[in-house]
């Protein structure tokens, strides 16, 4: 367990060789906050309308059971806290 943030490359990838995905900070998504569909989609967007984005994936601060991808947090995009911090992506084609 760690109290703060960690530099990126500081444990071991995981079996994606993805660093740092759950537990580090909560990262930002493009998505719009809004309830999940009663039916089964793979990787929904969201509501097409509405301010709020989601978090994914828990921080530091969190308990276990809240560091997963699929666990959401819903903010304001100005929100701010020493625990969000964002990924960037590249789609390979």
């Amino acid at each position: 367990w760690q109290d703060k943030h960690m530099p990126v490359d500081s444990f071991a990838p995981n079996g994606w060789g993805l660093y740092n995905i759950h537990g580090n900070v909560w990262e930002w998504c493009w998505d719009r906050y809004g309830a999940y569909s009663a039916s089964s989609q793979t990787n929904p967007p969201g509501p097409t309308t509405g301010t709020n984005r989601v978090l994914r994936g828990g921080s530091y601060w969190e308990w276990g059971q809240s560091l997963r991808s699929a666990t959401r947090k819903v903010r304001e995009p100005e929100a701010y806290d020493c625990a969000y911090g964002f990924r960037v992506v590249s789609k390979v084609q």
